[in-house]
């Protein structure tokens, strides 16, 4: 059993993380500062369910700005250039929104099936985890490149597949390397489950290290033009 210090924490943090994630939907969805790039309506919200407060700050900053209405309000033809370290934290949060979405239907999944291998669910939620974060982690990855390239579908998906492939498996190795930890490490005897309010607190770290594990990845598919800078 989690203490109880824990189980209090743990609803704080994701309990900021939704709000934080409520302001980013209503600016955009309410306010109207609506997305040039349509999947980042999705990615920033996505984003703020694991980075809560921050993923607020950096949309304010660097994501609003990419709306026509902010533009118009400053009238502006384009939003201001981004530091480099912008353009790559916002590359890792594209593969992050597909991972973390992925990760929450697989969970579910594998927690309602009740799914095990060798006495621990860890080993299906992996599998689970990977087929839908890669899934999901193309499909945003399409609704980047395809309208940016002017591709068709079946280049679209090629092209997807090639950004998002090598970002997308190096965040999972640091989340995975920390679903791990969570599995045999912190709560070995008694594993936690989807259910708890510490399990997903402990998520939305792992979130964070996958984050971390997938920059250098984002950095050099970046300068190598296999993704597209956002």
């Amino acid at each position: 059993m989690a203490p109880a210090w824990l189980v209090v924490l743990s609803w704080c943090a994701l309990a900021l993380a939704g709000v934080s994630t409520l302001i980013i939907l209503v600016d955009i969805y309410v306010r109207g500062y609506r997305q040039r790039m349509r999947v980042m309506e999705a990615v920033w919200p996505v984003t703020g369910l694991y980075f809560g407060p921050v993923a607020v700050c950096v949309y304010w900053r660097y994501g609003r700005p990419q709306s026509r209405k902010w533009l118009a309000e400053r009238g502006r033809d384009s939003p201001p250039d981004k530091p480099d370290w912008a353009t790559t934290a916002i590359g890792v949060s594209h593969c992050g929104a597909g991972c973390t979405l992925g990760d929450i239907i697989a969970e579910f999944a594998v927690f309602a099936l009740a799914l095990e291998l060798f006495g621990r669910a860890l080993l299906p939620e992996y599998v689970g985890d990977y087929t839908a974060a890669l899934a999901l982690g193309i499909l945003f990855q399409y609704f980047a490149i395809a309208p940016m390239r002017g591709l068709g579908f079946r280049k679209g998906l090629i092209q997807a597949a090639k950004a998002d492939v090598l970002s997308l498996s190096a965040f999972e190795v640091g989340l995975f390397g920390w679903m791990a930890m969570m599995a045999f490490v912190f709560f070995g005897a008694h594993p936690l489950h989807p259910n708890s309010p510490v399990y997903w607190f402990l998520m939305q770290i792992g979130m964070i290290v996958g984050f971390a594990t997938a920059w250098p990845a984002n950095v050099w598919l970046i300068r190598r033009g296999i993704k597209e800078a956002m």
